[in-house]
């Protein structure tokens, strides 16, 4: 059972003081789970994936502020508490939508603590800005507790599957081939990634297949690589367990480029060159795809750099048990670093273009935008995509307000100038 803790509260005025109140938990119905909504400022990222278990737990703010995201799709008046302890008495300091409050937490055991009552002018993501003191004794923080008119219509917030909600929602473009096009041997794309969106654990895939994917990544602060993969025919997450007549086999690769295998989502042979490429600059992609004979088709992704000024290859990969051209041709944008999930993303991917074993370019200008799981359980509403003249971009993370219809179709202009690439050179 809950007890009513007392608290002792300070109010700062930032325009209308919030209203401070001792709530029931009947006031606030709505547990929003802070292992799985909420960040902490400042933290190593191994801590911060402890929190993906615990939530906020046995934290030392000293002075750093957990943050909780949710989204409203009502306005009004807003109840606020949480279910928290301290070793001993300290005291938090509350932000909300500009308006500020001190809490004097002093309960040594998890129990519902009364915040205040704030107000929601606008529909869209909210932030609950905890801050703690330098000094401040150990502090757990298990849930936020809402309730008021604001949360009577839906209320947006992970509510499991705790890992994949704090990535955040991955999204997709399947550009359509034009009908005229024939069988599709090359895939060609381009990606800028405006200044300030490359953020850690970005995974900018260009261009992507049924069989695979091929793009670049933001893997540290001084790590950035292109990466190309091949998923194997044998269904596995474990890739010692492929047998050998369906491994991926490696048939060249460029140089400095490592080859390997993965696993975790599906398994397969893996590539990747470290290159530290620039948000602000187009960088330009192929891919080709051929059937080898004997039921195998081969993958050879290519790679081109305006700082190099010339095509590289990243590597060529062997499927077994598969006879086929270019399916599929598709882009995504995710996350892969939890402790990044509540940072905004974008990626522009501008002039695609399929050529078909007829020799001719084919533009393709319409794609159809959709998103993972977590954006359709409503866990993330954070996700768009669209046009800006004759690029497609992707956004996510960040909890930003403002989402796109899932499986609507986009259309950008067309730019009707062809690649001019002379594949007897490609290495």
């Amino acid at each position: 059972m809950y007890r009513l803790v007392v608290l002792f509260i300070v109010s700062t005025v930032f325009g209308c003081a919030p209203k401070a109140e001792k709530f029931t938990l009947e006031e606030l119905p709505i547990a929003i789970p802070t292992k799985g909504n909420t960040w902490i400022d400042g933290l190593e990222s191994e801590q911060d994936r402890q929190l993906l278990n615990d939530g906020v737990k046995d934290w030392n703010p000293n002075g750093a502020s957990a943050k909780t995201y949710f989204y409203t799709a009502e306005t009004g008046e807003i109840k606020i508490g949480m279910r928290a302890k301290s070793a001993s008495a300290t005291t938090l300091n509350v932000s909300f939508n500009g308006e500020k409050q001190s809490v004097k937490l002093s309960n040594t055991e998890l129990d519902l603590v009364s915040i205040a009552t704030f107000n929601i002018d606008n529909p869209g993501y909210h932030t609950l800005k905890i801050t703690g003191e330098d000094n401040a004794a150990s502090i757990d923080i298990s849930e936020v507790l809402i309730g008021g008119s604001a949360t009577e219509d839906k209320v947006y917030f992970a509510k499991d599957d705790f890992y994949w909600g704090r990535r955040g929602p991955s999204v997709h473009l399947t550009y359509q081939v034009p009908e005229a096009a024939s069988d599709v041997l090359y895939f060609y794309n381009e990606i800028n990634v405006p200044k300030g969106e490359d953020v850690l654990g970005s995974y900018f895939m260009a261009n992507g297949f049924a069989e695979g994917y091929f793009g670049m990544q933001v893997n540290g602060a001084d790590e950035r690589r292109i990466l190309f993969s091949v998923w194997s025919p044998f269904k596995t997450d474990n890739p010692k367990e492929i047998p050998e007549d369906q491994q991926i086999k490696m048939l060249k690769k460029g140089d400095g480029v490592y080859t390997g295998e993965f696993g975790n989502e599906g398994s397969g042979g893996q590539s990747y060159h470290k290159y530290m490429w620039k948000a602000g600059t187009s960088y330009r992609f192929l891919l080709k795809a051929e059937p080898a004979g004997n039921d195998n088709t081969d993958y050879t992704a290519y790679f081109f750099a305006p700082e190099i000024g010339r095509w590289e290859l990243i590597a060529s990969f062997r499927r077994p048990k598969t006879n086929t051209y270019l399916k599929r041709p598709h882009s995504f944008l995710e996350n892969f670093h939890t402790e990044t999930g509540n940072q905004t993303r974008k990626g522009l991917y501008t002039n695609q273009w399929v050529y078909d074993t007829n020799g001719n370019w084919h533009e393709m200008t319409t794609a159809k935008f959709t998103a993972d799981a977590t954006a359709r359980k409503e866990s993330r509403m954070d996700y768009a995509g669209g046009a800006e003249g004759t690029s497609f971009f992707m956004q996510n993370c960040g909890f930003f307000s403002g989402w796109t219809i899932i499986d609507s179709m986009i259309e950008r202009e067309p730019l009707r100038v062809a690649p001019k690439i002379d594949f007897s050179l490609l290495p």
